[in-house]
């Protein structure tokens, strides 16, 4: 069994269309499609359970009520542990035409223990900003490595779960290879990095990773992410967590701060004065590279903090 999974919140006007384009897939496989409702507030268990009952491959949804991604997406290995594959794709998005067929090849015939593929930003009826250069579609979740074929060797090359697909063996095996609670996204919240940090498990694990162009989903953008300030909360965001949970424990520091942490921010803060008349595209690049600083910071700071007592514990 192949299990073409889905975690959703809030995103029903999409739902109908997404759950379509999975069903079109062919696969040499027999294939169901998964859907992990997270507390959504608005007509998606309505819409899912009326698309449960439509002919074509079956729709099997569930309700995760823990808040976050991470747990969705654990949620959705906990389902489909005893399939064959395991393939993601997100809600905001349209499968193309042979993705399956390729993930299921890459996984059956080459030997892949992971595979990914193109994701294609796709604003749809917004209007692309004059300042968003393709050298930034990156950080819209945009995937694409060429049209050859190749074994993943790297972090240079990550594949996301936006287009992802797993052997399942590999976690049936290691009850551990889960999605990292500390890289979550609640809600409507921005940021994450669960995949990025499952896709580096997976590779200093060893495992396979294959990398296929026919896989291919297009990721509907949404306005609000086409804003300035969106690519540049996500940087602070990835740069705190980076801070807190990945940067070592460093002996030389001030005021709970490692210095080189201060002059990097201070070396970013000066270059992005220095980039102000070039123009918004380089500014822009540039005060996201600050950002990323000052949330290296933040985010050391965090975890100097001791947690402070709850009521409970005072009591």
């Amino acid at each position: 069994m192949l299990t073409f999974a889905f975690c959703t919140y809030n995103r029903a006007n999409r739902l109908e269309n997404l759950i379509a384009a999975m069903r079109d897939q062919e696969c040499p496989q027999q294939f169901e499609i998964l859907a992990i409702n997270n507390n959504s507030r608005d007509e998606t268990s309505k819409i899912l359970a009326a698309a449960a009952s439509q002919p074509g491959p079956r729709l099997r949804w569930v309700n995760e009520t823990t808040q976050g991604i991470v747990a969705a997406r654990n949620r959705a290995l906990t389902e489909a542990i005893d399939s064959d594959i395991l393939a993601f794709i997100d809600d905001d998005e349209l499968p193309e035409p042979g993705l399956l067929k390729a993930a299921h090849h890459a996984i059956t015939m080459e030997g892949a223990q992971c595979v990914g593929g193109r994701v294609s930003v796709d604003f749809g009826e917004n209007k692309r900003p004059s300042w968003l250069g393709d050298n930034l579609l990156g950080f819209l979740a945009e995937v694409n490595y060429g049209d050859t074929a190749f074994w993943i060797q790297g972090e240079d090359t990550p594949v996301w779960t936006a287009n992802v697909a797993y052997d399942m063996s590999i976690f049936r095996k290691n009850p551990q290879l889960r999605f990292d609670g500390r890289f979550d996204r609640k809600g409507e919240g921005i940021g994450g990095g669960e995949d990025i940090q499952m896709f580096r498990a997976i590779l200093r694990a060893g495992h396979r990773i294959r990398y296929r162009p026919e896989m291919r989903v297009r990721h509907g953008v949404e306005e609000w992410k086409l804003r300035r300030s969106y690519l540049l909360k996500l940087h602070y965001e990835e740069g705190r967590k980076t801070g807190k949970y990945i940067l070592p424990t460093f002996k030389n520091t001030f005021l709970g701060i490692p210095p080189f942490l201060v002059r990097q921010a201070a070396i970013q803060g000066l270059r992005t004065l220095a980039k102000s008349p070039q123009g918004q595209a380089a500014l822009l690049r540039q005060t996201m590279t600050l950002t990323h600083s000052l949330g290296l910071i933040a985010g050391y700071m965090d975890r100097a903090t001791p947690p402070q007592p709850t009521k409970r514990d005072r009591t």
